[in-house]
């Protein structure tokens, strides 16, 4: 029995040790990254349809949308898609219309086209939307006035076929939302950093994804992703399987957060976690490197709360702060800086989501209960009633992002 204790002390001490390793490798990827600003093109300007798919009304859905009005771009035009006329976005959308002559606003309602609703909209949007360069963003997301031009840029090169760019969290109005920001900047980041060198940069974020239509069209449009949950995954994969490179813009955009439950968290990142387990097995269990206070927390229990295992608990703490201080200040997140004494809360949360993620397919998307199959298609299982959701309606309408 002693033995088999300390055999598991080791196997902790030694998994902890190879997590300070990666962290200190990401401090490095994030240095490196923001170390030279990437440049613009003052010539290349071409005309852009931005497209955003919509299903009901995220947090400051209003503020979210006129950032992407107010750019600093010659031309370009706006296409909004809904899958519902009733929609509760709807609304603010044509009040946009009203408001400004200029850019072009149109507002599509989209016929379902797939499993997955947010690409049902797409398909649509790119069938009427009037330009060759496509600029697909989220609707929570907001943007800097120069987003735009940042985001084109890099399509200057021929042979880069998506630009893609990474986001932080704004606007965290309880603590919850606060633990999600810490997520997003002191963990999700870096780690996108990190995957950018060892997975040759094959894959995108629905923050942004900014392409071609013939390069689009090339990987078999948005039809080809329709019943696949992690679709902004799969175009970047399928557009540098064809040879085409994927570049990390370092333009950052902000998702706001708003005021979320728990369970609103749990339910989001539990389903990006099955969706990482399913679709690609390989990687799911090398994430538990990237738990550094969890490991280094089972180190001390394992020790009997030795002076060297609790050591080991104020290093990874320790460590981690400073990931998510040096990431704050290269991308001016305020909210993570402002939030870093939970963020040894926020990493044990997330421990266990990946802890909850390695079993089971059926995940909770828009106020639907659906089932992964292989390769990270989605079933339709069945629908939430809405008593069950957070809040009632209010609630359920928080949950269609």
């Amino acid at each position: 029995m002693r033995e088999a204790s300390m055999i598991l002390l080791a196997l902790l001490l030694a998994l902890t040790f190879i997590s300070w390793i990666y962290w200190i490798f990401a401090c490095w990827c994030v240095r490196v990254f923001f170390r030279n600003p990437q440049a613009v093109d003052p010539d290349f300007y071409p005309p852009v349809s931005i497209l955003k798919p919509v299903k009901g009304l995220d947090p400051q859905a209003y503020e979210n949308f006129l950032t992407f009005v107010r750019q600093n771009y010659p031309e370009f035009e706006i296409l909004f898609g809904v899958l519902d006329a009733d929609d509760p976005a709807v609304p603010v959308i044509e009040r946009f219309q009203r408001e400004f002559s200029e850019p072009n606003i149109r507002l599509i309602i989209a016929d379902p086209l797939g499993t997955n609703p947010k690409v049902s909209i797409l398909h649509h949007l790119v069938k009427q939307a009037r330009y060759e360069v496509l600029a697909i963003s989220d609707s929570d997301m907001r943007v800097t006035p120069d987003y735009l031009s940042r985001v084109v840029a890099p399509l200057a090169n021929p042979k880069t076929g998506l630009v893609t760019c990474l986001y932080k969290g704004g606007e965290a109005l309880n603590l919850t939302a606060r633990l999600e920001a810490l997520y997003i900047g002191g963990a999700f980041l870096p780690s996108i950093l990190v995957g950018r060198r060892y997975l040759a940069g094959r894959f995108a974020l629905g923050a942004t994804l900014v392409l071609r239509r013939s390069d689009l069209i090339a990987v078999g449009g948005f039809g080809a992703i329709a019943d696949y949950l992690a679709d902004d995954y799969e175009l970047g994969a399928r557009i540098g399987a064809q040879g085409r490179r994927v570049h990390l813009s370092d333009c950052i955009a902000t998702t706001i957060l708003g005021a979320e439950s728990l369970r609103e968290f749990w339910d989001r990142q539990l389903r990006w976690a099955k969706c990482i387990r399913v679709s690609r097995w390989q990687e799911y269990p090398g994430l538990l490197i990237t738990f550094s206070t969890p490991l280094a927390m089972a180190t001390a229990t394992a020790s009997r709360f030795a002076p060297w295992g609790l050591a080991t608990v104020v290093t990874s703490i320790t460590l981690r702060w400073g990931v998510a201080w040096l990431v704050s200040g290269h991308t001016d997140d305020r909210v993570l800086r402002r939030s870093l004494l939970w963020l040894p809360l926020s990493d044990l949360l997330i421990f266990f989501i990946w802890c909850a993620g390695g079993v089971g397919r059926r995940v909770v998307w828009r106020g639907q209960r659906f089932e992964l199959a292989s390769g990270g298609r989605l079933r339709i299982a069945e629908p939430i009633p809405l008593e069950e959701v957070t809040g009632g309606r209010e609630g359920f309408e928080r949950t269609m992002r």
